[in-house]
C-alpha cells in the first residue's frame, strides 16, 4: 500500500510539470472554433506539448497502477495535488510569486493529503458485472456527445464547461481501470491482451483518455488556466470517489471515515484554490512558436 501511495504522488508530480508545459504550448497555438481534433495535430509540433503529454502519459500509467491497489478517493485526492506541484514549479521557474493566500492553500493541500494517506485502507476486490462495464463505456460515449456542443461555447463559459468535461473524462479512466478484470498479468501477456479486448472498460479508458486531452487543450484556449483547471479538478475527483464508495467497495481504515472525508475535502478544496497558479502571461504574437 505504501508503494501505491508513492506511485500516486509520483503521478501528481508528472501531472504538475506536464500541465505547465501543455499550458504554454496550448496558449501559443492557433485557436480552434470547436472541439476540433486538428488542434492536437498542431500541438504535437511543439516540443513543450510533447514533453508535457509524455509526462501526463507517465502520470496516467502511475495512476492506473495506484487505483488497482488503493481506493479511488485516496488516489484522486493525491492526484489533484498536481496543482500544488504546478504552484511550486511556477514560482521556481516561471517567476510566478506565491501570495499569502497561495501559501495557505498549499498548506491546506498538504494537511489534506496527510489525512487521506493516514486513513487509507488497501483496496478490496469487488466483482464487477459486464453491465457495469458497459455502463461506464456508455457514460463515456455520452460525455463525448455532450462535449461536441459545449466545444462551441466561447470564452470563459466554454473554458469552464470543457474543463469539467475533461475532469469527468479523466475520472472515467480511473473508474474504468478499477473495473478491469483482476486476472491481468505481464507473465500471461497474450491472455491479458485477449481479456482487455473483450472488456468494455478497456475501450472506455481509451475513449475517455483521448476526450480528456482534447477537451482540456481546447479549454486552455477558451479562457484562463484557472477557469479550465478548477472544474477539471472537481470533475476528476468527486464523482470517481463517489462511484468507488458506492459501487466498487472503497473504504477507509475502520473508524477513520470522518478523517478521510475531511482530508479529501481539504486536498481538493486547496487544489481548486491553487488553480490560478497555472496562469501564464499572454504570448507575444511576434514570438516564435513551439
Amino acid at each position: 500500500m505504501l508503494l501505491a501511495l508513492l506511485t500516486a504522488f509520483a503521478a501528481a508530480l508528472c501531472y504538475g510539470a506536464g500541465s505547465v508545459l501543455q499550458a504554454v504550448a496550448a496558449r501559443g497555438t492557433e485557436s480552434v472554433a470547436g472541439l476540433d481534433p486538428r488542434l492536437l495535430g498542431r500541438l504535437v509540433r511543439s516540443w513543450r506539448y510533447l514533453l508535457g503529454v509524455g509526462l501526463d502519459g507517465l502520470g496516467f500509467v502511475l495512476t492506473l497502477v495506484a487505483v488497482r491497489v488503493l481506493p479511488l478517493f485516496v488516489v484522486q485526492a493525491v492526484v489533484a495535488s498536481f496543482l500544488a506541484v504546478t504552484a511550486v514549479l511556477g514560482a521556481l521557474f516561471l517567476g510566478m510569486p506565491l501570495t499569502r493566500r497561495d501559501r495557505g492553500a498549499l498548506a491546506v493541500v498538504l494537511v489534506g493529503l496527510v489525512l487521506v494517506a493516514a486513513s487509507a485502507a488497501e483496496d478490496r476486490t469487488v466483482a464487477v458485472s459486464d453491465l457495469e462495464q458497459w455502463g461506464v463505456l456508455a457514460a463515456t460515449l455520452l460525455l463525448v456527445v455532450l462535449a461536441v456542443p459545449l466545444g462551441r461555447w466561447p470564452g470563459a463559459r466554454g473554458a469552464v464547461a470543457l474543463g469539467a468535461v475533461a475532469g469527468l473524462a479523466f475520472g472515467a479512466t480511473s473508474v474504468a481501470t478499477r473495473m478491469l478484470p483482476q486476472d491481468l498479468s505481464l507473465e500471461r501477456l497474450r491472455d491479458s491482451v485477449d481479456i482487455l479486448l473483450r472488456s468494455p472498460a478497456a475501450y472506455a479508458i481509451v475513449v475517455a483518455g483521448v476526450l480528456a486531452m482534447l477537451a482540456y487543450s481546447v479549454a486552455l484556449q477558451r479562457g484562463s488556466v484557472t477557469q479550465a483547471t478548477a472544474p477539471l479538478v472537481v470533475g476528476e475527483t468527486v464523482l470517481p470517489a463517489l462511484v468507488g464508495l458506492l459501487l466498487l467497495g472503497d473504504q477507509s481504515r475502520p473508524g477513520w471515515g470522518p478523517v478521510a472525508a475531511l482530508g479529501f475535502l481539504l486536498a481538493v478544496g486547496g487544489a481548486v484554490g491553487l488553480a490560478r497558479l497555472g496562469e501564464l502571461p499572454a504570448r507575444d504574437p511576434a514570438a516564435p512558436g513551439g
